[in-house]
Formats: C-alpha cells, sequence, structure tokens
C-alpha cells in the first residue's frame, strides 16, 4: 500500500512538473459553423506566432502551447470556452472575435487573473468595464462608425439611408454609431435588424425599397452581408451598401458575386502594403495561402502577450497587463499602443472598395 501511495506522490509530482515546464495561451473564436474560416484565420495568425517563439526555444525557458476554444459564435458557448481556459491553466487568450462573445468571457478572464487581446472584437463595451488586463488589438465601433459617416456625407454626398444590423453586440453597435453620426445631416428612411443564419432577406430588401434610399448600411458579419447584396441586387435595389470591418473577408465576395462590386467597408490598412508585415506575410502566405483580415491582429497579440511575459519574468497577471499598458511595441501592422481602457492609442481605420472582384483601400 505504502508503495502505491509513493507512486502516486511521485506521479502528482511529475504531472506538476510537466504542467510548469510550459506556457499555455488560448485561441477562442468560431472554429466550426458559418464564421469559421475567419475563426481559422485567427488560429493560424496565433500557431504561426508561437512556433517562431518555441523555435528559439519558447519564452521564460518553456515552450508555448496553444489551447483551442470553439465560442461557435454563441454568447454562451464562449462562455463554456472562457471557463475552459481558465482550468486549463492559461496565462492569455488571444480572442474572441465577436464582441458577443468577447464581452462575457471577459468578466471570466477578468475575475481569473487571465490577460485578453481580442484581435477583432470592436465594440467600445468590452474595453468599458475598467478591467486592467483586457486589451483590444484593433479599433472601435465608435471610430469606425464616425468613418463610415463622414465617408457618406463628404464624400457620397448621399442624404436618404437605410441603415440594418444583425441584432448582435457587434452589428446593432456599428449600426447605431453609424447612425448617431450620420443622422443630423442625413435622413433615416429606415432602421432594421435581420437574423443571423437566415437565408432569406427578400422581405426586409422588399420594406427598404419602398422607401427609395440611395445607401444602405449594413452592420454584421460576411456571411448576412453576401446574401444580402445579392437579394437587394437581383430585386433592383441599387442603393451603395457600405459595412464594417466584419465584411471585408473574400467570403462576401464569393458569396455575393457580382452585386458586391463598388461596396464600401471600413477596415484598416492592408498587411501586404506594410514594409513592418512582410516577413510575417511572407511565412503566413507559404503556409496557408492568403492572409486572412485579422490573421495580422492575432499574430501581433500573441508577440505583445508573449514579449510582456518575458520583460515581466514571470507569468503574473498583473506585471503583464502593466507591461502592456506601457510599452510601444512596433508589430506587423505597425505601431501599437494601448490606453488606460486597454484601447489602442490611434484608430486603425480607412474606407475600402470592391472593385474587380477584389477589395481595394481608398487613398
Amino acid at each position: 500500500m505504502k508503495k502505491i501511495c509513493t507512486l502516486l506522490v511521485l506521479f502528482v509530482i511529475f504531472a506538476g512538473c510537466k504542467k510548469a515546464d510550459v506556457i499555455k495561451i488560448g485561441i477562442a473564436g468560431p472554429l466550426t459553423g458559418d464564421q469559421a474560416k475567419i475563426g481559422y484565420d485567427l488560429l493560424n495568425g496565433v500557431t504561426l506566432a508561437v512556433d517562431e517563439w518555441n523555435e528559439k526555444g519558447g519564452v521564460l525557458g518553456k515552450k508555448i502551447v496553444v489551447v483551442r476554444g470553439d465560442d461557435r459564435r454563441d454568447p454562451r458557448e464562449a462562455v463554456s470556452v472562457a471557463n475552459k481556459m481558465v482550468n486549463e491553466g492559461v496565462v492569455g487568450v488571444i480572442g474572441h472575435f465577436n464582441s458577443s462573445c468577447s464581452i462575457p468571457a471577459s468578466r471570466i478572464y477578468n475575475e481569473a487573473g487571465i490577460i485578453q487581446i481580442t484581435p477583432a472584437s470592436t465594440n467600445p463595451k468590452l474595453t468599458e468595464q475598467g478591467f486592467h488586463n483586457i486589451f483590444r488589438i484593433c479599433g472601435r465601433d465608435d471610430q469606425q462608425g464616425s468613418i463610415g459617416a463622414k465617408f457618406v456625407i463628404d464624400s457620397l454626398r448621399k442624404t436618404r439611408i437605410a441603415v440594418l444590423h444583425d441584432k448582435t453586440t457587434y452589428g446593432q453597435g456599428l449600426a447605431d454609431e453609424f447612425k448617431k453620426n450620420v443622422e443630423s445631416k442625413s435622413k433615416i428612411v429606415a432602421y432594421e435588424g435581420l437574423v443571423q443564419g437566415e437565408n432569406d432577406y427578400t422581405a426586409i430588401v422588399t420594406k427598404i425599397k419602398q422607401l427609395s434610399p440611395e445607401v444602405v448600411y449594413f452592420g454584421g458579419i460576411y456571411p448576412e452581408a453576401g446574401l444580402l447584396i445579392k437579394q437587394m441586387r437581383e430585386m433592383g435595389l441599387e442603393a451603395i451598401f457600405i459595412a464594417g470591418d466584419g465584411v471585408i473577408d473574400p467570403e462576401f465576395i464569393k458569396i455575393g458575386g457580382k452585386a458586391t462590386e463598388g461596396s464600401y467597408m471600413t477596415f484598416s490598412p492592408s498587411a501586404k502594403e506594410s514594409p513592418c508585415a512582410k516577413q510575417f506575410v511572407d511565412k503566413y502566405t507559404a503556409r496557408y495561402g492568403d492572409v486572412g483580415p485579422y490573421s495580422t491582429y492575432s499574430y501581433d497579440a500573441v508577440n505583445i502577450l508573449l514579449k510582456a511575459i518575458k520583460e515581466a519574468g514571470s507569468v503574473d497577471e498583473n506585471k503583464i497587463a502593466d507591461i502592456i499598458h506601457s510599452t510601444k511595441y512596433s508589430e506587423a501592422i505597425g505601431d501599437v499602443e494601448f490606453d488606460e481602457k486597454g484601447d489602442r492609442n490611434v484608430s486603425p481605420y480607412i474606407l475600402w472598395v470592391v472593385k474587380e472582384g477584389v477589395f481595394i483601400p481608398l487613398q
């Protein structure tokens, strides 16, 4: 009996030592379902960065291990993923993609002392909670909403606007920010919500077509946006289509086809055009193919997290968060600094247009 107990004690000690030999970081996003493409864009960026660090010996002399979490773009699943990350003992999480997932998950990460850096969640509420350990490497909806509104008013000079959204935290939040910034100088002829995952938006298109909008602004993600613009054009609604960063993905053009031509989106400048990102782009394309819209963001988020761990000399959450807040990083997307809320100091947004089947930045 003593021999068995001794073996059990040795096993527990050995398991604890093995656990201490690695540093775990999580990647959380939609890895299945209709947003799986962008979930894997995030995962690929994380994996590439982690592999580069491990090739150089890891961090603090320990190998870095990636823990995956599939939230299926569902806030309830996101909470389950967050609890999984806590149980796995991750130091930080890169994610989530959707704001509706990042916000409830952030409360769990904050309570557990886990660093969260989202590459894509843009709803302002995420960083308005006062959590010291929560960051976003992308911009905010109040930033891109105002830029979209300014473009409609000053460049397009349109005054009859229909505003649609997908009823999510991200989609409706972005639509509201756009509406708030545009309505003083334009007429909002419609403000409507549609349902994620549906295949038929003809009822809502019929309704807004009768109101003769010059512009349709959509707050949502590319699966719904592609179907929406396709059905708009099929039904003769030729209003200019504008959306946010959740739509600027090749899948939008694939779903919507020729109907997407001439549509506009707000997003950051292209990593492919940045000298800072050349090494990343070359490595990513050699391994995975085309760089996803948010692959650069997830890659940089990992590097920021691991650089902070290295500088802290430990996995202490408060030390890591203090370093991230106080450091200016030069990454593939350019210079990154965070304010006291965990937001980037500079808005990264510009306008893009679909031209001849590809996304082109407006100069």
